[in-house]
């Protein structure tokens, strides 16, 4: 399984009752793709959600936020950790 780290712009003034809504819909349909969201951060100033996952393919984690709603901005592989 690769890890991806995906990006969400336009979440300006996002609330934190927001942000966890919008992880527990990924979460909530994640295994249908394979997905596993690891964990998600986010700045309401800035409206910037980055989101660290465990997928099968780049495009498995933007049919899970299409689905729920917020479809990333951007995907980049993390094929690196240490």
């Amino acid at each position: 399984m690769a890890t991806y780290m995906d990006v969400h712009t336009g979440m300006k003034g996002i609330t934190k009752e927001q942000f966890e809504a919008a992880h527990k819909a990924d979460m909530a349909i994640e295994k249908e793709e394979g997905v596993h969201f690891k964990q998600a951060w986010g700045d309401p100033e800035s409206g910037h959600v980055y989101c660290l996952s465990e997928a099968p393919s780049a495009e498995a984690v933007q049919r899970i936020h299409k689905r729920s709603g917020h479809p990333a901005d951007e995907i980049y592989p993390v094929p690196l950790t240490v």
